[in-house]
């Protein structure tokens, strides 16, 4: 009797274990496949250019909607061909510089490296070169980047980034030119090129909330009297006005304090540095989408301008030989 109760108390013990170790991989599984599914989206610049702008990032303006997160100006440069001929593959170069040495404030309060991103809207029709047509040199320029179009279906605008910035001060865009000879659509002639370029965190998130990458004021004129430490790491300062009321300013994580407690200051003075080292820049150029028919045709005007020249300068040399002959004659 003690036998089977010991043999059943073992059956059931490992029909428990199995159903345990089922239900981890059933869980495991369905973690994945539902990131692999239903992939996040990522909370980064330049991807969240789309939450304020989800059809383009230009406004009527002329502004790139980048600027209105990165409120610092900084340079950004782009080298593109002067002209280009149909269906060839070429190089976009987004220039982002800046000093590598700096570190940013990450979101936790912590300093790190900067990112860089960058967005590229090309003319009507051009679009990054399909992998099979990317030369070997310029895949070795690229490297790993992922290039994502800004809308679905709208080829010509393109988005990368966040990238590290000390490896990517210069990216490359392959572009592929497209041919009016195939798509009517598409015209021989001057385009423009539009560039922003970003380096480091934004001063303000797409909800309209500020970053801790802030420089923080004073709300109200008076005294300090309490500046207390809060769990996160920033900091609750408070400030008694000359009428007697309380007003408490919240500091986030990162930022460094520059007053202290019995300080007097006035409404808007700076509580903080400024600890934002990055900013956005833009930059226009054009391009050529040139006819292949056309330089052929103008090389060969060329080639009969120059022909007709040399033969008026071998006429009138000849009309000079003769009339010296006439007057040795």
């Amino acid at each position: 009797m003690k036998k089977v109760c010991l043999s059943a108390i073992r059956s059931s013990s490992k029909w428990a274990i199995t159903k345990i170790a089922l239900l981890a991989i059933a869980t495991f599984t369905l973690f994945f496949a539902s990131d692999l599914a239903l992939p996040k989206p990522a909370a980064a610049y330049p991807f969240w250019a789309q939450e304020t702008a989800p059809e383009t990032p230009r406004e009527p303006t002329g502004r790139i909607v980048c600027a209105n997160c990165h409120l610092a100006a900084k340079t950004t440069k782009v080298e593109v061909p002067q002209s280009v001929l149909p269906d060839t593959v070429f190089e976009a170069v987004v220039k982002v510089p800046y000093d590598t040495s700096v570190q940013q404030v990450i979101g936790d309060g912590s300093k790190g490296g900067l990112n860089v991103g960058a967005v590229l809207m090309l003319p009507e029709g051009f679009k990054i070169a399909p992998e099979d047509r990317i030369p070997e040199e310029m895949k070795e320029k690229i490297g790993d980047l992922y290039y994502q179009t800004y809308k679905e279906g709208q080829d010509n605008v393109i988005i990368v980034g966040p990238l590290p910035g000390e490896q990517y001060q210069e990216i490359v865009f392959p572009v592929l030119s497209p041919n009016p000879e195939t798509d009517k659509n598409i015209h021989y002639g001057k385009y423009a090129v539009h560039v922003g370029g970003n380096r480091g965190r934004g001063q303000v998130y797409p909800t309209g909330d500020r970053t801790n990458n802030n420089l923080f004021n004073a709300s109200a004129a008076g005294t300090i009297t309490q500046i207390a430490k809060a769990e996160d790491g920033g900091y609750q300062v408070t400030i008694k006005t000359e009428a007697g009321e309380t007003v408490v300013d919240t500091i986030p994580a990162g930022p460094e304090l520059i007053v202290t407690e019995g300080q007097p200051v006035t409404a808007g003075e700076a509580l903080t540095v400024n600890p934002n080292v990055g900013g956005f820049g833009q930059a226009d150029t054009e391009i050529v989408l040139q006819s292949a028919s056309r330089i052929k045709w103008l090389m060969l005007f060329f080639a009969g301008i120059m022909l007709s020249q040399v033969l008026l300068v071998l006429k009138k040399k000849q009309i000079e030989k003769v009339q010296a002959a006439e007057m040795n004659f």
